[in-house]
């Protein structure tokens, strides 16, 4: 069986981080979150067919030609957005046999995989999806079932509780005849939801599996922090292959990758991610739910709660960073601060597309691009971005969200008295 993965979208909702690379790609707990999709879905197919767009090129060199043994192969999106026309992209290969087809930017573990395909052999049916129930289902498509089928899927039908979609299918090749039939939605989308709903229509056995796990539909940056919670919390081994000196405490589960120090004086409460050749201290302080990518520089007098930073990016002296996300290539200025909580304790709304939207989180921190840097006591308020490749001057307060390319400096009113 092939599978199919959809990665070809631009992660806009997670800008500043997908300024310059597929959202699939983004690491979470030190891994792409392609990566994830790929191990999930590994024992149950056979070749892997990428769907892809943006940035594709930085997707398909990260890929490469394999993956484990089994060979990967590209398609282009075809022209029209949605769903729909991804999953078509791939008709040319998709022979006349079942197929999976997964959206590369949620995590779901592989027991959901299973479950779909005892459900669908079961009922020999024409679909199926993989449901998972949620108390309110504002932000999923509502699946109406009956029995052992599917009646019909609905967008978004507002704080109810019911079955949500996950975005993880599998199909006959008939499929391909009912999206070519499918409409634009409303939101000027080809929909697979609207595809299935012909499906039912059209007297085809759709099916349906329930998923007890953990799943995460990685669409805004805080999706980031809580899925990073998670790995650390479930799937982390403790294991040292670095070296840490006399006089640094670990307390596990902690991972450290080799080539990584870890100096004198430094205190890691786990779990915690590091990953190869990092410095980490001397006399830094590492708090729980935190992983930090591969040659970073975590200095003296810095704290980090929480939160993910990226390959090759430092916070080398002086700094909190509290739920926050920090990208590749990335150096925090000395006395450089991210605040992650309002004074009247209200969650913290982040800027989406245009739109305020609350993140749920009490606390969260700044959300920071790639190759950005920032000068001496620079202080971050509570959600805000900061864009990719910008410079932040010293003394700079940054409320509100700072665009990628840009220099920001603080204008400073000065009397020179003489004495």
């Amino acid at each position: 069986m092939k599978g199919i993965v959809l990665a070809a979208g631009k992660g806009e909702r997670l800008r500043p981080l997908t300024d310059d690379r597929p959202k699939v790609m983004l690491k979470v707990a030190n891994k792409a979150i392609i990566d994830y999709v790929f191990e999930n879905i590994y024992p149950f197919v056979d070749e892997f067919i990428v769907v892809v767009r943006y940035q594709k090129e930085k997707l398909m060199e990260y890929l490469g030609d394999e993956y484990g043994g089994k060979p990967i192969t590209y398609v282009e999106q075809v022209e029209g957005e949605g769903t729909a026309k991804a999953i078509y992209s791939a008709i040319e290969y998709i022979e006349n046999e079942e197929f999976l087809a997964v959206n590369g930017d949620i995590y779901f573990e592989r027991e959901g995989i299973k479950t779909l395909l005892q459900s669908f052999k079961k009922s020999s049916a024409d679909a199926a999806l993989l449901v998972k129930r949620f108390e309110d289902l504002s932000h999923f498509g509502m699946v109406e079932v009956e029995g052992e089928l599917v009646k019909s899927i609905r967008e978004k039908p507002g704080a109810v509780s019911g079955y949500a979609n996950l975005g993880i299918y599998l199909f006959k090749p008939e499929v391909f005849e009912f999206i070519e039939n499918t409409p634009q939605s409303q939101r000027g989308e080809y929909e697979i939801t609207d595809t299935i709903n012909l499906m039912i229509k059209e007297g085809k056995k759709v099916t349906y599996a329930v998923y007890e796990g953990y799943w995460n539909d990685i669409g805004r940056p805080w999706n980031l922090l809580e899925l990073n919670e998670y790995i650390l919390k479930n799937h982390l081994q403790h294991s040292i292959k670095g070296i840490v000196e006399e006089g640094a405490t670990i307390l596990p589960p902690v991972e450290i990758e080799e080539g990584t120090v870890v100096r004198s004086g430094s205190y890691i409460i786990g779990p915690v991610k590091i990953g190869k050749n990092s410095k980490i201290g001397p006399n830094c302080f590492i708090r729980p739910y935190t992983s930090i990518g591969d040659k970073c520089h975590i200095g003296n007098a810095v704290e980090i709660k929480n939160s993910i930073i990226m390959d090759h990016s430092n916070a080398p002296h002086l700094n909190y960073v509290g739920d926050s996300i920090v990208g590749e290539n990335t150096n925090l200025g000395a006395g450089t601060i991210t605040a992650n909580l309002r004074h009247d304790n209200k969650t913290i709304k982040v800027e989406i597309k245009g739109k305020f939207e609350d993140s749920g989180r009490r606390k969260l921190g700044a959300i920071i691009g790639h190759n950005v840097k920032t000068g001496i006591n620079v202080t971050i308020y509570p959600g805000r971005k900061i864009g990719s490749n910008s410079f932040i001057g010293p003394g700079v307060i940054v409320d509100k969200n700072i665009p990628p390319n840009v220099l920001v400096v603080a204008k400073q009113e000065r009397e020179i008295i003489k004495r």
